[in-house]
């Protein structure tokens, strides 16, 4: 889209909403608009949020309080990407982009669509629930999200909440944060249909098509469909020492076929009904073992979520939602013979009322999580809840309390809580403290999987967060201390052999203690864009564990250990430019020392390492743009898990023509 030349009213406001457009994930910027799908509440989008003065603006942000509230009187941290900084993301899956979130580590085993995990302050990807228009996507067999079978391209934008507040808010899972994924096509300003195609390294192909449709009759639809595949590269490294390790000098590629749906209809003023969805069909390569065949080292991937919901807006700033979603994650692994077919329904009724100071928010929910699975049986897992809030958003005081109650069908009821408040010193400065109760229940997998223990314990946990934020109009800075201590925390213990390096179980640490800080700094000066981020972590265990022995029968104690893939130091920083047809973005990211194990063994310690990687935008023609990516530019030889490859200097360009 061909930007307007700038004028002096709005020459701030312009570099603002540029800096979101330039892919700057590194702060809590938002200009996000609220779709028309969103998943509690409907809230009709402003009419044109790019263009308009900051004063004018709704920085408007749903997950972080299950109620649209502004961003800058939210309390926990929040960041938004939106659908322009998605387009830096083509021929990418979500975890690439949550991967270079502040506050996130990750590992993969491989390339694209590889298996892969990240970890938000500390917490592990399966302590971290993550939302497809408010209907929870899981792995209900493992407890985490397949982020990396999910394509950027069919994605309109993703709210993070960091922090254990999300609990109290959206039940277990949520002890680390949410990340919020809204299916493409919920802001529709005017019908059109665009196509979309894309090559990049490895042989990488990407072709898809958009069409979207909005009437003066209150229908909007959008229908997405896209084809991404690659070669792929040689995702695992060579280890002699290690019998297990699989190794086949080859190509491993990756494709998939992507679908997203989004359809609302007004009925009148009042009544709002729709419907949206994201499915993704994926076929993974990867590298035989000992015992496969040549012809059977692929998996078979089925991923998505969708709903349908009548919304009731029976007062102005008051509704009433009630939804049904349900997701799959489904894998067949020809390898092994192994299938894992899980599947989530949920029910929700959503309200938000106006009181004469706040707003109360209050609903229920009930959950079924089933799971087929070769590996082994076990009875549906259901989950009844109900929940009431309270978020009073001012220019002076801040101030969010929650509290939620769950009825687990194996685990009984708990209950947990969130407190937060935060003071406007000034008009651009604010200062705020949160506390959040936190639980998880253990997945199947670690009940009864490779290594199962039918006798873990959930995970509670206590989380402390303070912040001081600096918002003026061209800096904003948040500076985010935190400190969470998690009981019976939920973890694979080693025990070698001489046999299987890998041998232990799974295991309730006694006590974790994870503590650190997070800085963000955005700068827009002329046309210029700026800015950084920096994590400083420690996550360690910090309790009395003794319910392992070695071979002389001394008791095992991992008490003041690293816990695993957590660097203590994580860092990014950018600089671009912008104009009315283009923009241009370099980052470079850093990532420190971490172990991969509790263990924390030397042979599993990965080093730190830095990327520098290229993107951009360029609009060719009103009706024509293009977009490109270069990624690892000084080809940096490096891993993030131990035995996995992982890719040099790699790119993506991909060109877009719109049909008005």
């Amino acid at each position: 889209m061909t930007m307007p030349h700038f004028i002096d009213a709005t020459t701030t406001a312009l570099r603002l909403s540029v800096l979101t457009a330039m892919g700057i994930s590194a702060s809590t910027l938002s200009f996000a608009v609220t779709p028309q799908t969103q998943p509690d509440v409907y809230v009709m989008p402003h009419p044109n949020p790019i263009y308009t003065p900051r004063a004018e603006l709704e920085e408007i942000v749903v997950t972080a309080a299950r109620t649209p509230t502004k961003l800058n009187n939210t309390i926990a941290q929040t960041t938004v990407v939106d659908k322009a900084a998605l387009q830096h993301y083509q021929g990418q899956s979500a975890f690439d982009v949550i991967s270079r979130q502040p506050g996130v580590s990750y590992y993969s085993n491989g390339g694209l669509g590889t298996k892969a995990n990240f970890y938000m302050r500390g917490y592990d990807g399966k302590q971290i629930l993550v939302l497809i228009d408010g209907v929870r996507y899981s792995s209900v067999s493992d407890g985490g999200a397949a982020l990396q079978l999910l394509p950027a391209d069919q994605i309109d934008r993703i709210e993070i909440l960091q922090g254990a507040s999300g609990s109290s808010i959206y039940g277990a899972d949520a002890m680390g944060g949410v990340i919020q994924i809204f299916t493409k096509g919920q802001d529709i300003e005017q019908s059109q249909i665009s196509v979309t195609a894309g090559v990049g390294s490895h042989n990488q192909y990407l072709y898809g098509a958009s069409a979207q449709l909005r009437n003066n009759s209150g229908t909007a639809l959008s229908l997405s469909a896209s084809h991404n595949e690659t070669d792929g590269i040689n995702a695992t490294l060579p280890n002699p020492s290690n019998p297990f390790s699989p190794y086949n000098k080859d190509k491993d590629g990756f494709e998939s076929d992507n679908y997203s749906l989004s359809l609302t209809q007004k009925v009148n003023d009042a009544l709002l009904v729709g419907a949206s969805g994201l499915y993704s069909e994926s076929t993974s390569q990867f590298d035989k073992g000992p015992s496969q065949g040549d012809d059977n080292t692929r998996s078979e991937q089925k991923n998505g979520a969708a709903q349908a919901f009548v919304d009731w807006r029976y007062a102005p700033s008051s509704s009433v939602k009630l939804s049904y979603g349900q997701s799959q994650d489904k894998s067949y692994n020809y390898g092994y013979n192994s299938l894992y077919d899980s599947e989530q329904q949920q029910i929700s009724l959503v309200g938000r009322h106006q009181l004469p100071v706040g707003q109360a928010v209050f609903g229920a929910e009930h959950l079924k999580q089933s799971l087929d699975s070769t590996a082994y049986k076990v009875d549906d897992r259901k989950v009844t809840s109900g929940f009431a809030g309270y978020v009073l958003g001012s220019d002076s005081f801040d101030a969010q309390a929650n509290v939620r109650y769950d009825d687990f069908s194996e685990y009984g009821s708990q209950t947990t809580y969130n407190l937060g408040g935060a003071y406007h010193i000034t008009p651009g400065f604010r200062v705020g403290a949160n506390y959040a109760k936190g639980f998880r229940a253990p997945s199947f997998n670690e009940l009864f999987g490779y290594g199962g223990n039918p006798k873990l314990n959930p995970e509670t946990s206590d989380n402390y967060e303070v912040f001081a934020e600096l918002n003026s109009l061209n800096n904003i800075t948040r500076v985010t201390g935190y400190k969470n201590d998690v009981k019976d925390l939920i973890t694979y213990v080693y025990e070698p052999t001489t046999d299987n390096p890998y041998a232990g179980s799974i295991e309730n640490v006694d006590r974790a203690k994870i503590k650190g800080i997070t800085l963000t700094s955005d700068w827009f000066i002329e046309n210029y864009l700026l800015g950084f981020s920096y994590d400083y972590m420690q996550a360690k265990d910090e309790g009395d564990y003794t319910g392992r022995v070695d071979d002389s029968g001394n008791p095992i104690d991992y008490n003041g250990n690293f816990l695993a893939i957590r660097p203590e130091h994580k860092g990014l920083a950018y600089i671009g430019y912008q104009w009315p047809s283009f923009d241009i973005r370099a980052e470079y990211q850093y990532v420190g020392d971490y172990y991969y194990n509790l263990n924390n063994d030397d042979s599993q310690l990965v080093k730190s390492h830095g990327l520098v990687n290229i993107s951009g935008n360029y609009q060719l023609t009103p009706k024509l743009s293009m977009t490109a990516r270069l990624n690892n530019l000084t080809n940096k030889e490096y891993v993030s898990a131990p035995g996995y490859n992982t890719e040099g200097t790699n790119f993506f360009t991909s060109l877009t023509y719109n049909f008005y």
